[in-house]
């Protein structure tokens, strides 16, 4: 099991580090919201704790920003004990969460119990998808229409994975744009239409008339098979 460590505190993530590779666990870490979610986009977890009070950016975003194409269960560990911090990591859609500090015999029952939750829902990745007529290998990141193989960029091939993982749910505007380019760029959305309109100009059949790369206006994308 693959499990990402998100924490700016060294000890910690040594702590859980030696722990958690103590028990078989392959380990991740990334002391910063923004390296978090590129490291995620790279190694996919299937597990992360996540710290709150990163210097970057909030814990909170990092979930919304993970959320937007992962269901892999998501644990806070944070020194903040407030309800509300907990009301907004666990809306945001955190699994769990943990108050620092905290006995590691506690952490991994918790993590047994959210691995066993979400090995019942969460379904398998997928290889590949067709969208009309072309058809898009996601393990091979190619894209083979009737005329032979299409290119994408690494830009368009992020944007599509997000969505065509989780067909015909609502991804946000600016979800894309916090994992796809950073928290600096969550209002971009002009950067969004730019992409959608070259997606749809390589796999639709009528770009104007798009029957799977969908729009939601002012709201977000969705797949629709």
């Amino acid at each position: 099991m693959r499990v990402l460590v998100v924490d700016d505190e060294p000890q910690i993530v040594r702590a859980l580090t030696i722990n958690l590779r103590a028990r078989r666990y392959d380990l991740y870490s990334a002391a910063s919201g923004a390296a978090a979610l590129a490291v995620a986009a790279k190694n996919p977890p299937d597990l992360v704790l996540l710290d709150l009070g990163l210097p970057d950016m909030e814990g909170v975003d990092v979930i919304v920003g993970l959320r937007g194409w992962t269901t892999a269960p998501i644990i806070v560990l944070s020194g903040r004990a407030g309800g509300a911090d907990k009301v907004d990591a666990l809306d945001a859609g955190a699994d769990d969460y943990v108050t620092k500090p905290f006995g590691m015999d506690e952490l991994m029952a918790r993590i047994r119990a959210v691995t066993r939750r979400a090995g019942a829902d969460i379904p398998a990745t997928r290889a590949s998808v067709r969208i009309g007529n072309h058809l898009v290998d996601l393990a091979a990141h190619t894209v083979t229409g009737e005329d032979g193989r299409i290119r994408l960029t690494k830009t368009e091939w992020e944007l599509l994975e997000r969505l065509v993982h989780h067909p015909g749910q609502l991804v946000t505007q600016r979800q894309l744009l916090t994992e796809v380019w950073g928290p600096a760029f969550a209002d971009e959305s002009g950067y969004l239409r730019f992409h959608f309109g070259q997606l749809r100009r390589k796999l639709e059949a009528d770009p104007a008339r798009p029957r799977h790369l969908i729009t939601e206006p002012g709201i977000g994308y969705r797949f629709a098979e």
